[in-house]
């Protein structure tokens, strides 16, 4: 009965704080990887780990704000590229560097809204409706483009605002994405919105019948998501100066993993949005240990794709348990 009761307190503690499982798989990791590398555990291991967090993170926060609503948007990974080129094609002729901003940021969120209207209108899967959606601005952007880079000529002082080093090599995209994280963490915690996206993922019909505009929660959901991927588009834009036709290919798979990962649920719902940009630093963690101690990097998907499916298992049995 002792084991069982402890097995029980410790599935209760993963029930009410899905960070925990992410937590300690960070740690975990960091002692795995010191053991091989002694330079593992430094701050400057720590600050290159949150800088190359960060984009993926920032995208992985309007995955699971949507998510937590029920829905999924796989064109995140398109509009990361298609937005910076439009802020550079701008730039390039001239737009200031505030108008070419916005430009991008509310491309982002056309898109998005294109998306919530097609599949609240339409009653499609909102997976199809993003597919397909990633897949015509992919074609978009080849034809274009001819399938060449595009790069950024003008000479814009504001760049620095995305991605400037700060303090060696931590970045200010790292800021931008705890400070997001801290953002949307406290929407969906402690304001009422926050309490309508729950409501909305866990059971739509009820949310209806408590006065609940789901379609409205759902379409700023993902006007949300668009908004950010075009945001984690510019801060690479602003580091490489450089956008090529296929950024951000995988990408949207990877910001779902770190919001499964987290502990956001696909059916919706249930998340949290710290449990993601934890499991964004986590995948962080894992791209630059393995680097560290000299793996190929082809294992680093593997290594995503392992952790992906232990995180399921256990969120299955929680589920199951509490």
């Amino acid at each position: 009965m002792g084991s069982r009761s402890v097995r029980g307190a410790l599935y209760g503690l993963l029930f009410k704080y899905r960070e925990v499982g992410v937590v300690s798989s960070i740690l975990f990791l960091a002692v795995v990887f010191y053991q091989f590398n002694r330079d593992f555990l430094t701050l400057d291991t720590g600050a290159s780990i949150a800088s190359i967090a960060a984009e993926l993170g920032i995208i992985a926060i309007g995955i699971a704000f949507l998510m937590i609503a029920g829905e999924f948007d796989l064109s995140v990974g398109a509009v990361y590229a298609v937005a910076p080129m439009l802020a550079i094609w701008l730039l390039n002729n001239g737009t200031p560097f505030p108008l070419a901003v916005l430009a991008a940021l509310a491309l982002g969120g056309m898109v998005g809204l294109f998306n919530a209207t097609v599949t609240l209108v339409g009653r499609i899967p909102s997976f199809i409706v993003t597919l397909g959606t990633m897949w015509m601005i992919r074609g978009i952007m080849l034809a274009v483009t001819g399938g060449f880079p595009v790069r950024l000529e003008a000479d814009v002082e504001w760049l620095w605002i995305f991605s400037e080093p700060i303090l060696g090599d931590l970045r200010i995209s790292a800021l931008w994405f705890l400070g997001l994280a801290l953002l949307f963490h406290f929407i969906l915690m402690g304001t009422p919105y926050g309490n309508w996206v729950q409501a909305v993922g866990g059971s739509p019909a009820t949310a209806r019948a408590l006065g609940v505009n789901v379609a409205l929660v759902k379409t700023v959901n993902f006007v949300i998501s668009g908004v950010l991927a075009a945001l984690a588009g510019l801060i690479a834009m602003s580091r490489f100066k450089i956008v090529e036709p296929t950024a951000g290919v995988g990408l949207e798979l990877e910001a779902i993993a770190s919001a499964v990962i987290g502990g956001s649920s696909l059916a919706g719902g249930v998340g949290t949005i710290l449990g993601a940009a934890l499991a964004a630093f986590l995948v962080g963690e894992i791209r630059v240990g393995l680097v560290l101690v000299g793996a190929p990097a082809y294992w680093y998907i593997g290594f995503v794709g392992l952790l992906l499916i232990v995180v399921g298992i256990i969120n299955l049995r929680v589920g199951r348990r509490v």
